[in-house]
């Protein structure tokens, strides 16, 4: 099995809908039982909600169902998961912080590591934003997410 945590800052809005888009896809390529797909925030600001409405919103409108509640990220994770994306370079930054071990620090990812269009940049945060920045957002993550299958597909052959 296959363990992919996102974190943003308070997991309403862009790890959710990462983890949202990945569950789409790989649902959508047959190999949903292969994965365990979580997200989290590196704040505690919202524990226990839902993603942002207005997320849930733009998301819906591609198909994307948004249903995860928010969680704080836990240093257990750095053991339960093969790979943690980050968002932004704030959260990989205290990501890396955090990690205690070479192979814990291996795990972390900038989210669009894998990204054919937006490589190695940062998604922005779209909750002090409007519409058009959510759809931004998804564009990005979707577009990252599609590549991280591609790489799975040929290094792992899910």
């Amino acid at each position: 099995m296959i363990s992919v945590l996102f974190v943003c800052l308070g997991n309403i809005c862009r790890s959710p809908a990462a983890e949202g888009v990945l569950r789409q896809l790989v649902e959508k390529v047959g190999k949903k039982d292969e994965f365990l797909i979580q997200s989290c925030g590196i704040g505690d600001w919202h524990l226990g909600q839902l993603p942002d409405e207005r997320m849930r919103h733009s998301a819906e409108s591609r198909g994307v169902i948004l249903a995860s509640r928010a969680q704080k990220f836990l240093r257990e994770f750095y053991e339960s998961f093969d790979y943690i994306f980050a968002v932004d370079h704030e959260v990989l930054n205290v990501l890396y912080q955090h990690a205690k071990t070479p192979e814990q620090k291996a795990k972390i990812h900038l989210i669009t590591a894998y990204s054919p269009s937006y490589r190695n940049q940062e998604v922005p945060d779209p909750y002090y934003s409007g519409e058009g920045e959510f759809e931004l957002v998804l564009d990005i993550i979707e577009d990252s997410c599609e590549g991280f299958i591609e790489y799975l597909t040929q290094h792992h052959k899910i």
